[in-house]
């Protein structure tokens, strides 16, 4: 997985790029009507019921945006909010306040929509063994706050890039070859590179799991698209060798029964991919 630094550099490019995109050469609406020097305080209501992510985020946009803000906040990240909370309190420039605005609003009614869904699959694995992952299927450019949004909710992080784990899949493995050919390959590739990455291998049948199982330095075997009976027999098969994943139409209807099958993880794309934003408000005190 990505370092704490290379996690912190990716959140400091989509604050630096979202300003430079929604800002431009100026704020001109602010700066026609309000006089610089005017102080003002406004506060982040809740309006829809759900669990609150993103407000360590904004306070790093409120940061990026005026260091002089003060913010105070009244509910922390991973918190249940419901229909008239207030969240944070945010006081100084008004100007710096209304730049800041629609970033930060955007960023958490998203990473709170995720939050709010993560926590479904959480508390429906509760009691079993299996925890619930994420995927790289995010909105391109602000990644790092999806998967930020799954972990306060209590997810796990799947790989975050192309570059931090190795996954072979089926267009890898029908590539190459077939599945020994991949893994080798990979395992050649890693050494005349220098590289620790942990590798991830993807199968379709019963076959291919005893194929990849055949093979070295495999870490997790991926169960694509297993029904559960399936699930149960690869699940037998594989012991303690390696670790397992469900993926495949994952839902909230799906992912219990997955987990009961004895896999350690489940994946879903739906945890970010398909959300509405929870809505927030960011109103002046007046």
């Amino acid at each position: 997985m990505i370092s704490k630094e290379q996690f912190k550099e990716e959140l400091d490019i989509i604050i630096k790029n979202a300003i430079r995109e929604d800002v431009g050469d100026g704020d001109h609406s602010s700066l026609a009507c309000i006089p610089a020097a005017a102080k003002g305080k406004a506060e982040l209501l809740v309006k829809e019921d759900g669990i609150i992510a993103g407000v360590e985020f904004a306070k790093m946009v409120l940061d990026y945006v005026d260091s002089s803000l003060e913010v105070e906040v009244c509910i922390q990240d991973g918190t249940p909010v419901k229909v008239g909370d207030i969240v944070l309190y945010i006081s100084g420039s008004s100007q710096s306040i209304l730049k800041a605005e629609r970033l930060m609003l955007n960023a958490m009614q998203r990473m709170s929509a995720i939050a709010t869904k993560t926590k479904l699959f959480v508390d429906l694995l509760e009691g079993t063994k299996t925890k619930i992952l994420d995927t790289r299927k995010t909105t391109p450019g602000i990644r790092a706050i999806e998967k930020w949004a799954v972990k306060i909710a209590g997810g796990e992080n799947h790989r975050f890039a192309l570059y931090d784990m190795i996954m072979l899949k089926d267009n890898h493995i029908d590539f190459a070859g077939g599945i020994k050919q991949a893994i080798a390959q990979t395992n050649q590739y890693l050494k005349d590179n220098n590289k620790d990455l942990k590798i991830i291998v993807e199968a379709r049948s019963i076959d291919e799991v005893q194929q990849i199982l055949a093979c070295e330095n495999v870490y997790r075997i991926l169960l694509d698209n297993f029904d559960y009976e399936m699930t149960k027999e690869a699940v037998k098969i594989i012991g303690d060798k390696c670790q397992t994943e469900s993926s495949g139409n994952i839902d909230q209807t799906t992912v219990r029964e997955y987990a009961l099958c004895g896999v350690d993880y489940v994946s879903s794309g739906a945890l970010t991919h398909s959300v509405s934003n929870l809505d927030l408000s960011l109103k002046a005190v007046v």
